[in-house]
C-alpha cells in the first residue's frame, strides 16, 4: 500500500489535500465567504444601497446576489496568507507572459461571448425561444459586468485555484486535479432550479475547459472571464436562465411561455441543459488537447516543493528516521 501511494502521490503533499478533504474545505472556503459578505452587507447596508441605485427591489436584490460572492475572494486571500504552505496558490493570480494578461482576457470574453452566443443563436433558429427587445441600460449593464465577474470568478476561485492547485500538489497525475475539480464544481450547482443528468455534464466539461486553461497556459484570467463572459451572454443580454436562475433585468427578454425543449435550449435550466452546448464545449475541449498535444504543464507551482520533500525524506531514511 505504502508503495502504491507513493507512487501516485508526490513527497510535498499535505493531509489536506486528499481528495474528499479538498472538497470539503472548499465548501468551507464557501462558507466563511458568505459570512464575511453577509456581515459586511449588513453593517454597510449594501442591499438598500443597490436597491435605492437601480431604483428596483427585484434589480437591486439580483445585484446583491452576484456581489455578495465577494466573500469567497476574502476567504481564499485569508486562507493563502495565514497558512505559509499553501501560498504558492497566489501564484497563480499573478499576471504572466502566457495568458495571464489582457490577451487572456480578450480571450476569455471571446470564448465565452461566442460559445454561448452560438447556442442562444441555434435556439432561436430553430424556434426554441423567441426573444423580444427589452432596452439597453449601460449603467447597469457595467455594474451587472462588473457583478458577474465577481460572482464567476470566485466559483474559479473555489474550483480551479484552490481544489485544484491542492490536488496538484498532492497527485502526481494532472488528471485528478483536472477531472476531480471539475465534479466539484458541477456538484456546487446540482442543487439550482431544474438541474439535470444533461445540465450536469455540461457543468462538468466547462470545468474541464476551464482546467484545461491553467493546466496548458497557465492562465486562471482565462478561466475568469470565460466564465463571465458565458454567464453574462445568456442571462443579462439575452434573459436566459442561467444554471435556472433568470435575471431581473436583460437586454432582450424571453417569452418563457413559448420556449420549448431543443437541442440547444432546455427551458428550465437554459442552453447548460443541452446536449448542444455539451457538444459545443466537448469541442473546445478536443481542440484544446490536439493544439497542446504533446506539450507539458505550463507552470507547477509545487515543483520546487516535491523537490525539498523529497530531499527531506531521502535525509531521513538515510538517518533511519520513518517517513510520514
Amino acid at each position: 500500500m505504502k508503495a502504491f501511494i507513493e507512487k501516485v502521490t508526490r513527497p510535498c503533499r499535505r493531509p489536506t489535500d486528499f481528495l474528499l478533504l479538498a472538497a470539503f474545505f472548499s465548501l468551507v472556503l464557501v462558507i466563511v465567504g458568505d459570512i464575511v459578505s453577509s456581515a459586511v452587507f449588513r453593517f454597510f447596508s449594501i442591499q438598500d444601497k443597490l436597491i435605492a441605485w437601480s431604483g428596483s427591489d427585484n434589480i437591486g436584490t439580483f445585484l446583491g446576489m452576484y456581489l455578495s460572492t465577494f466573500g469567497v475572494w476574502v476567504a481564499f486571500l485569508l486562507f493563502a496568507c495565514i497558512f505559509k504552505r499553501n501560498r504558492p496558490m497566489l501564484k497563480a493570480l499573478a499576471p504572466n507572459r502566457s495568458l495571464n494578461n489582457i490577451k487572456g482576457i480578450l480571450l476569455g470574453l471571446l470564448l465565452g461571448f461566442g460559445a454561448n452566443g452560438f447556442c442562444v443563436l441555434m435556439s432561436y433558429l430553430t424556434g426554441d425561444i423567441k426573444l423580444s427587445y427589452n432596452g439597453t441600460d449601460w449603467k447597469l449593464l457595467i455594474v451587472f459586468l462588473i457583478c458577474v465577474f465577481i460572482q464567476s470568478s470566485s466559483e474559479e476561485v473555489t474550483d480551479r485555484l484552490y481544489v485544484y492547485q491542492k490536488l496538484r500538489r498532492r497527485y502526481r497525475s494532472p488528471l485528478v486535479a483536472i477531472l476531480f475539480s471539475s465534479i466539484v464544481f458541477m456538484a456546487m450547482h446540482m442543487f439550482n432550479p431544474g438541474f439535470t443528468a444533461t445540465a450536469g455534464s455540461q457543468i462538468f466539461l466547462a470545468g474541464v475547459i476551464w482546467s484545461l486553461f491553467v493546466y496548458y497556459y497557465d492562465s486562471i484570467w482565462v478561466a475568469f472571464w470565460f466564465h463571465t463572459a458565458w454567464n453574462y451572454t445568456q442571462n443579462i443580454i439575452f434573459g436566459l436562465p442561467n444554471s435556472g436562475i433568470i435575471s431581473e433585468y436583460s437586454i432582450f427578454k424571453l417569452e418563457a411561455a413559448s420556449a420549448r425543449n431543443g437541442l440547444f435550449y432546455n427551458v428550465n435550466f437554459g442552453v447548460e441543459g443541452s446536449i448542444g452546448s455539451s457538444l459545443i464545449l466537448l469541442v473546445i475541449i478536443i481542440v484544446l488537447i490536439v493544439i497542446n498535444r504533446g506539450k507539458p504543464e505550463k507552470k507547477d507551482y509545487w515543483a520546487e516543493a516535491e523537490k525539498v520533500a523529497a530531499e527531506e525524506s531521502e535525509m531521513m531514511a538515510s538517518a533511519g528516521i520513518p517517513d510520514r
